[in-house]
């Protein structure tokens, strides 16, 4: 992985030729098809385990969390209910009270384990439909919305467009957009001139997808609590800055707020899928959630993983969370997030000194957003680095201008891969 170019080399016409064709009319040995299978896919994977990949907001995977992946797969285990499966679901609550602990979130919260943001989003948004609508009496699981009163969603100019989609799933369609300032945060003197009465969710932000700024947590949830608002925090990546002592004030407030929603395959480096949804009130996850079957064998003290999540069948992903966190104990998430806002800042030091270049955000977190001169430029800059393969680094539009868009999600980036990064940078505006 150190030595290899990041981007694939294969195009996906060609990859869909060597993969495909007709089906064999007979069995192939399960050992050949592996290495078939490995041989024709590798010139299409993206080196995203790579410490030098920087892309979207993908993280790595931890050495014992790849393991325990591996684990979960070999076991089997459908864990949906814990009276089938004892040891995963244990294992999924271990980790759940772990990261309320690191996360410095409420102790009571239910914690689901989903395929990802967006579903956690989706979880969390429907236990706040389910609550805001039955504090306005109205019996949703039974009635349904048609005829309910109409829920009103404000979320920042600048939120990540998943939150949209789950609001899509929900039935709830477009929500009301509060202004932001130059660094997309959400501004508390417009939300307050948008609040009222009647049902309301206000979603916030804990890191942009672009510039890495958080909303004010504390004081917009003060403020919508005021008007009997329901607040979710979309903390993909960003709600990780609570683990770390220096980076904790950038959530400030966050007890306070109703769900939370983060991916641990991004600042916590497990594998793909696993979002995490947290809601603050477990009656309200669990009747938006929950369902009852007389086949199933329920558990009437703590409840059923499939209570928190949308699938009833389900692969043990949280077992991989208890891996990553129990290898890396309290001190090693904080210097684990530290060291990713600490390579981004190093990053826009080392990109802030090509000539005509410009870091367009306050660097606060593991983002970084770079202009170089004009659209045409950075676009060009871009794809020549792209094109270089020693790292990736995805292009962007962010307030109306092109950018080079950097994301530090890797446990494994180290100063060298900093090093490598930003030379090809250099590299690459030096020929455009």
């Amino acid at each position: 992985m150190p030595d290899r170019p990041v981007p694939p080399s294969a195009t996906a016409d060609e990859l869909r030729r060597s993969l495909g064709g007709p089906l064999p009319e007979g069995p192939t040995d399960p050992a050949d098809v592996v290495d078939l299978l490995a041989g024709l896919a590798e010139p299409g994977l993206m080196a995203m385990p790579s410490g030098r990949f920087f892309g979207w907001v993908i993280g790595g995977t931890l050495p014992a969390a790849l393991a325990a992946d591996w684990l979960v797969s070999a076991w089997d285990q459908n864990t949906g209910m814990r009276f089938a499966t004892p040891g995963t679901a244990a294992a999924e609550e271990a980790a759940a009270a772990w990261i309320l602990d690191v996360l410095g979130l409420p102790a009571g919260a239910d914690v689901g384990f989903t395929t990802g943001a967006t579903m956690a989003h989706f979880t969390g948004l429907a236990a706040a439909r389910q609550q805001v609508l039955t504090a306005a009496g109205w019996d949703v699981n039974r009635l349904g919305l048609t005829g309910a009163p109409r829920i009103r969603v404000l979320v920042g100019r600048e939120r990540h467009e998943t939150v949209d989609l789950a609001l899509r799933y929900l039935g709830l369609g477009t929500p009301e957009v509060v202004s932001c300032d130059d660094q997309g945060r959400l501004r508390t003197d417009a939300l307050a001139e948008l609040l009222g009465d009647g049902p309301t969710i206000v979603c916030l932000q804990a890191g942009n997808v672009h510039s890495g700024a958080f909303d004010p947590v504390g004081a917009a949830t003060a403020l919508a609590h005021e008007h009997g608002a329901w607040v979710h925090v979309d903390g993909a990546f960003g709600l990780w800055a609570a683990a770390a002592p220096r980076l904790a004030h950038l959530v400030e407030g966050r007890p306070a707020v109703d769900s939370w929603t983060t991916d641990a395959h991004k600042t916590l480096n497990v594998p793909y899928d696993c979002g995490i949804a947290v809601v603050a009130r477990p009656h309200a996850m669990r009747d938006a959630m929950g369902m009852h079957a007389s086949y199933l064998v329920h558990d009437d003290g703590v409840g059923d993983p499939f209570e928190r999540v949308p699938e009833l069948s389900r692969r043990a992903r949280g077992v991989p969370v208890w891996a990553a966190l129990r290898s890396l104990g309290r001190s090693g998430v904080a210097d684990l997030v530290d060291g990713l806002a600490g390579h981004a800042r190093s990053i826009a030091e080392g990109i802030s000194r090509v000539p005509g270049a410009e870091v367009l955000n306050d660097v606060v977190f593991t983002q970084v957003c770079a202009s170089f001169g004009t659209d045409e430029r950075t676009r060009a800059v871009t794809a020549r680095l792209l094109a270089d393969g020693v790292t990736w680094m995805s292009g962007s539009r962010w307030r109306d201008r092109d950018v080079l868009r950097v994301s530090v999600s890797n446990w494994s980036t180290d100063a060298d891969d900093v090093t490598a990064a930003v030379d090809a940078v250099h590299r690459a505006a030096a020929a455009t």
